[in-house]
């Protein structure tokens, strides 16, 4: 249960008993269950556009304890090496890291909008985001275009004390869609999700789009 939280972001039981085809009991008594080990919580689910009557419905969340149990092991090594890196070498070292680090945006994306030119930039960077780690989908939103969704960060622990790492992120995604992008929020900070708000846009033309040799 925790592995389809983290795969598909916050979620209400009844989602979960849909998912994995189990009653609404049996899946609470084993959110309570996660509840009580600390790798679930419970929180208000963000409502978009107008809100219906009634109080809005409860979602639950990995904690950073649940986080922990998937991908995080080497964190406190990381962290360390950073640190290192800032107090040695300075900001600017971090800043350059971290647009390393994420290179492979602008590596990637071309690749797959090559191999299917009907996805729209924001599907084709959740895919990317996807095959480096991350677990990303798109929301549809209304009128202003599509949100890119990471439900899982490899790096979030680190990026809590490094958000040159979220930055560089951000950076990479508007410089290959050629567009400003706004952030909303990071697991790193204690969201759910990392999401970043992607304005509507023409369907890029994989032609336009730098290859690995060019970038």
């Amino acid at each position: 249960m925790a592995r389809t939280i983290l795969e598909n972001g916050p979620s209400t039981a009844a989602d979960l008993a849909l998912r994995l085809d189990l009653t609404p009991a049996a899946v609470r008594r084993h959110l309570d269950h996660l509840a009580d080990e600390g790798v679930v919580e419970s929180r208000d689910q963000k409502v978009y556009g107008t809100r219906g009557r009634g109080r809005p419905a409860k979602v639950f969340a990995l904690t950073e304890t649940g986080r922990d149990s998937f991908d995080q092991q080497y964190d406190d090594l990381a962290v360390q090496a950073m640190r290192f890196l800032a107090e040695t070498q300075g900001e600017d070292a971090v800043v350059e890291f971290a647009r390393r680090r994420v290179a492979f945006v602008g590596r990637d994306y071309a690749d797959v909008m090559a191999a299917d030119p009907d996805l729209t930039p924001a599907e084709a960077l959740a895919r990317v985001f996807t095959q480096n780690g991350y677990a990303a989908s798109v929301r549809e939103l209304p009128v202003v275009g599509e949100q890119l969704c990471q439900q899982h960060c490899p790096v979030s622990h680190v990026a809590h004390e490094f958000p040159q790492l979220c930055e560089a992120e951000t950076e990479a995604i508007a410089s290959v869609l050629g567009t400003h992008v706004q952030r909303l929020a990071t697991i790193a900070h204690g969201d759910g999700v990392c999401t970043t708000c992607i304005p509507q846009t023409l369907k890029t033309d994989p032609k336009t789009v730098p290859t690995k040799e060019q970038a």
